[in-house]
């Protein structure tokens, strides 16, 4: 007949057998939760479950046997302190790669704050860091939360914080200008973009404003049937194409006039069969669209007249798959760009995946400029980068 007790030591069950005999040779039996050997409640005399102690008599061992223990017994201390040299060695070997890495030289030392800095590092074999600058602060040249970035013809570079309304003008060797603000500390800047003739183009509170460049003077907003944008890119010819989102996915092309010259309805939804949310859009020499769509973590191909295409890439972890895209950007060779959190991942105009190469810090927008550099901005810090056979 089985029967129960609690464990004295744990509290869990412990099920056993009971025994005619428990009155004369109590019987020892495991607990299943905390192993502890125990000894059986004598149910004739009412005597309650114990533990049952175990000890080690070494006057009764043999001197192999002590000889055995005293072994382990300094092993153990042995063990714990190579384990912590060897993790102290695993802690301090990059600080020591650090230290060796800027006593090479300039380009390897911290950013001064406001003081561009070049580089020649090399980032997986695809490009080098030719110019750093910017620091964490709210001063002219510093930034708190920079997540957009553009360049006009002339070179200049705009950097947006995502909150606070204030965009950054800086010359293409990275030395501030000036700053305007394009509205309070509650308004989230979600797009910027910059054309040829310096005119910036801002997406904040679902609308595309457009803003003097130089000046930080609102010259009007994009007409357009109601708010709803998320991005905007530049076309060759100064017409934008624009992700906008009002209960479906729409990318929509305007002229350089402003104009709608078409609509591609639910252009990721449509092709993907899933909801997108959050679309970064761009657009190469030859007005081929490519919307990025973050949720799908995928990229969507459309022609100049809004013909889709194909779609590249998906989430996960192997190479040319995504996890967290935030922007995208096409080159002057027709290669697509798409910051993500394993770095920024390439791919060629019909989507094969070339490579991946990290900046210095995770990147969070990007842009080309007229010689096929691309700038990074990493919410602290912006980053140029020279392609390699440019």
């Amino acid at each position: 007949m089985f029967r129960t007790f609690d464990c004295p030591k744990c509290g869990a069950p412990v099920k056993y057998e009971r025994n005619e005999m428990l009155g004369a040779q109590q019987a020892t039996i495991r607990c299943d939760y905390c192993h502890s050997s125990l000894m059986a409640p004598d149910e004739l005399h009412g005597q309650p479950a114990r533990v049952v102690p175990i000890t080690i008599d070494l006057r009764n061992l043999s001197s192999r046997k002590v000889t055995k223990w005293i072994w382990v017994l300094v092993a153990i201390p042995l063990f714990a302190i190579l384990m912590g040299v060897l993790a102290m060695v695993g802690v301090l070997a990059p600080v020591f790669y650090s230290i060796s890495r800027t006593s090479t030289g300039p380009a390897d030392s911290p950013t001064t704050p406001g003081r561009p800095t070049t580089s020649r590092d090399a980032n997986n074999g695809f490009a080098d860091i030719v110019l750093k600058f910017g620091s964490e602060g709210i001063g002219p040249g510093m930034f708190n939360d920079a997540r957009s970035i553009a360049v006009d013809g002339a070179g200049r570079i705009y950097v947006g914080e995502y909150t606070g309304g204030r965009i950054q003008v800086f010359d293409p060797a990275g030395k501030f200008i000036t700053q305007w603000s394009i509205g309070d500390r509650k308004t989230l800047l979600r797009g910027l973009a910059a054309d040829r003739k310096g005119i910036v183009y801002v997406v904040t509170s679902g609308d595309i404003r457009r803003y003097e460049g130089e000046s930080g003077n609102l010259l009007g907003q994009v007409p357009y049937e109601g708010s709803g944008f998320d991005d905007v890119a530049v076309a060759a010819d100064g017409g934008l194409v624009a992700a906008w989102y009002r209960n479906r996915d729409d990318i929509v092309r305007f002229d350089s006039s402003g104009n709608v010259v078409r609509t591609i309805r639910e252009a990721i939804s449509s092709a993907s069969g899933d909801s997108e949310l959050n679309t970064r859009v761009a657009i190469d020499g030859l007005g081929n669209i490519y919307a990025l769509g973050t949720f799908n973590s995928a990229i969507f191909k459309f022609t100049p007249e809004g013909k889709f295409v194909n779609r590249f890439s998906g989430p996960g972890d192997q190479p040319g798959q995504l996890r967290a895209p935030s922007s995208i950007a096409v080159d002057g060779k027709g290669r697509v760009y798409v910051c993500d959190i394993k770095g920024i991942q390439v791919f060629d105009a019909d989507g094969r995946y070339l490579t991946v190469f990290k900046p210095d810090v995770s990147s969070f927008s990007m842009v080309f400029n007229d010689k096929n550099e691309l700038l990074v901005v990493a919410r602290k810090q912006v980053i140029k980068l020279a392609l390699k056979g440019e």
